[in-house]
């Protein structure tokens, strides 16, 4: 595998190295070493799917609260995402800092999301399925998220939306919720 540091702190796209012969292609997506030898937390716990519909569809912008905060190795099964992380941690040099890659199937490149960084994603194709393996598991009460257009951050969809959860939709500003805290 080959890792990239991405432009959040502790985040690093991660991309199959392919090995092609006339079946297709093998490729490693996960090494507990690899991920170790670069200071990634290699301690999987649960993995999760989801499939997307329609073009457009936007998931997040989802995160949990110490002490469950979790760490994600993204990647597509099928189609392709805008995929976009927002690094909340108040103690990090790139805080508030937004990151944004095209995750693709066809690729087989992933992000790693480190702890503490809010994690969204847009579809960019029909159909599109995405893998996240993750350190933690789901906790519910931890679970927190907010808004997909908050000014505070800035993200850039590439598409219109076409389909977002009522639950993303009324998630507060960012702003708001520091103001709360």
């Amino acid at each position: 595998m080959k890792f990239t540091p991405a432009k959040i702190e502790g985040a690093w796209i991660v991309e199959q190295q392919r090995h092609v012969d006339d079946r297709g292609f093998f490729a490693r997506s996960w090494c507990q070493a690899e991920f170790t030898d670069h200071g990634l937390n290699p301690d999987l716990v649960q993995c999760n799917v989801s499939f997307n519909r329609n073009r457009g569809t936007v998931r997040g912008m989802h995160f949990q609260t110490a002490p469950f905060e979790e760490a994600k190795l993204v990647r597509c099964t099928s189609g392709a995402i805008q995929d976009v992380i927002v690094d909340l941690r108040p103690d990090s040099r790139t805080y508030l800092n937004t990151f944004s890659v095209l995750i693709d199937a066809a690729e087989g490149n992933a992000l790693y999301v480190p702890e503490g960084c809010a994690h969204g994603f847009q579809t960019l194709e029909d159909d599109t399925e995405v893998l996240y393996q993750m350190t933690r598991e789901y906790h519910a009460e931890s679970a927190r998220g907010f808004r997909w257009n908050d000014s505070a951050v800035r993200i850039e969809w590439p598409l219109s939306i076409s389909v977002i959860s009522e639950k993303d939709l009324v998630f507060p500003d960012l702003v708001l919720q520091r103001a709360v805290a």
